[in-house]
């Protein structure tokens, strides 16, 4: 892999502990809602997403929140809360000490970084803006979401490379490598021509593991 010019990653599990998003995140959001929405339904952005949501907006949030369903509704709603909860230091964003020290040093290598998780883009920003390290946004180059595609499908990894290539023009497929704790979302990587290296914490394989060249 010593051709590697740009890394792909994604967060739960691979930088990010699952349950920060699992056990924080989502209840804070889920507890948050209701006095979330009255106190801003006169917001602009709050009426744009329940006239998305609907007919009767509450419960149908607490309904796609209790079946984990994935609308842009509910993710742009939760992006809102998560962003107050950031702000008043209710919580920090979670990054594994070995995740931060690596992508600092391959971004200082010239590595290029790039962030791609079925969370969205601006729940990603939220989330690595507010570690203990501080706003690690910097290190970034770009991020991406399922608007580009399932992350268990090649296609939405060739969506990935061929907006990087917009960037980077002659970049090759296997010059950039995935990183993911999720066998499936590595393959469909692979059978998109990426090069993929799987992290799995629970058996001691992390960031100090990998091995670029």
């Amino acid at each position: 892999m010593n051709n590697i010019k740009i890394i792909l990653t994604d967060i739960e599990g691979t930088t990010s502990s699952i349950s920060f998003v699992k056990d924080v995140l989502f209840p804070y959001a889920a507890g948050k809602l209701e006095s979330f929405i009255e106190a801003n339904k006169d917001d602009p952005e709050v009426q744009r997403i329940l006239a998305e949501v609907g007919k009767d907006p509450i419960q149908t949030l607490k309904h796609w929140i209790k079946l984990d369903l994935k609308v842009k509704a509910l993710k742009d709603l939760q992006g809102l809360i998560w962003q107050k909860g950031y702000k008043e230091g209710d919580y920090q964003g979670h990054i594994y000490d070995d995740a931060y020290e690596h992508l600092k040093e391959w971004q200082k290598q010239g590595i290029q970084l790039y962030v791609y998780s079925s969370g969205s883009i601006y729940a990603q920003k939220l989330l690595f803006g507010h570690t203990k390290h501080g706003d690690l946004n910097y290190l970034f180059s770009g991020n991406f979401d399922t608007s580009v595609g399932n992350k268990r499908e090649a296609k939405s990894y060739i969506n990935i490379y061929e907006a990087i290539l917009k960037e980077s023009p002659g970049l090759e497929p296997d010059e950039i490598v995935f990183l993911s704790d999720i066998q499936e979302e590595l393959d469909a990587a692979d059978n998109a021509g990426l090069k993929t290296l799987l992290i799995t914490r629970e058996d001691g394989v992390d960031f100090n593991n990998l091995k670029l060249t």
